[in-house]
């Protein structure tokens, strides 16, 4: 049931580990390629330096396929994709938001294949008209910047009308393989999981970090909100504590800059992303798991130790594979 998603991702399970800003770097993505996954490089708000460094560090752990997640709105998104390219990345993931003109093609043409999320069905089916090769589905039970809708109603609304013609992997809240075997049936090619992988023995979080996953549940890692209408934030779903409540006097900050016509609406935009890299980075490389940012999805609950990745995934596995041979 996986096989066209292992096919177009070159790995022998269909499961993408969810580009995680100080996460998901070189150890983490080398060690999920390795295990038979398919790690992706999240590479946030690195420049092109650092992006370079990092895929050359990853290849010399892994011979196995992996891609790299470029954020829409970096202000240097075609240098980072001219890193891609010299590198011989076969899959770039664009998240964000809607991908920038010219984007894609400069991805194809280099021969990688592009990875993009769609909030809506009319918008999914335009990037794949577009050229998009395949579509990831995030519900609102995910970590890190969310949309309003959950997975399992996404599922039911995309993968009817896509799933035949597409390869359409589904994330959000996944953290059993019984979910993975679901969604596989309703007509996804794969998977992709982020809390499940934050706290594996890989991982280079904090062990102040991977000890708040160990404690947290599904209701601690809660959604922040919108101060202000004329300010378009990206919700962020983390684990509460008072850097969430900092979070809503930046936005006022933020705000009150935009009125006084300080900065405008893009640069408004790139401060936001900017506070929340800063607070991730406290939280994951510091450990301040006070005032730092501990992004997590609703699936917190089902992580309670520090395993290999190649443990998490073999136990999704065979849950996944349990679940279908009861059907």
């Amino acid at each position: 049931m996986m096989a066209r998603g292992a096919a177009f991702l070159g790995t022998e399970y269909a499961i993408l580990c969810g580009a995680m800003s100080w996460v998901s770097e070189r150890n983490l993505v080398s060690a999920i390629s390795n295990a038979g996954g398919f790690g992706v490089i999240a590479c946030g708000a690195m420049t092109p330096e650092l992006l370079d460094t990092e895929i050359a560090a990853t290849k010399a752990l892994t011979d196995k396929p992996f891609g790299v997640n470029l954020i829409t709105m970096h202000p240097m998104m075609f240098d980072l994709i001219a890193v891609c390219a010299k590198h011989k990345i076969g899959h770039v993931v664009l998240a964000g938001g809607i991908p920038p003109k010219g984007s894609v093609e400069a991805i194809k043409a280099f021969g990688a294949k592009v990875l993009v999320f769609a909030p809506t069905l009319a918008l999914a089916k335009k990037l794949l008209r577009s050229g998009a090769d395949a579509l990831v589905i995030e519900g609102s039970e995910a970590g890190g910047h969310i949309g309003p809708v959950s997975t399992s109603v996404l599922a039911q609304e995309f993968l009817p009308s896509l799933a035949e013609e597409h390869i359409v992997f589904v994330a959000g809240g996944i953290g059993r393989g019984e979910m993975i075997a679901s969604y596989l049936e309703m007509g996804a090619s794969g998977v992709q999981l982020g809390t499940r992988f934050a706290c594996a023995t890989e991982s280079i979080a904090h062990p102040a970090f991977k000890a708040a996953f160990f404690r947290g549940n599904a209701r601690d890692a809660i959604a922040s909100v919108q101060v202000d209408p004329r300010l378009p934030v990206i919700p962020v779903r983390a684990l509460k504590n008072k850097g969430t409540e900092e979070f809503t006097a930046k936005q006022v900050e933020v705000a009150k800059r935009l009125d006084e016509g300080l900065i405008d609406m893009g640069e408004a935009q790139l401060e936001i992303e900017h506070f929340w890299a800063g607070a991730l980075r406290r939280a994951v490389i510091d450990g301040d798991v006070e005032r730092g940012s501990v992004m997590a999805g609703q699936s917190v609950g089902m992580v309670n130790k520090e395993e290999p990745v190649a443990e998490i995934i073999a136990q999704l596995m065979a849950e996944s594979e349990a679940a279908l041979s009861r059907r």
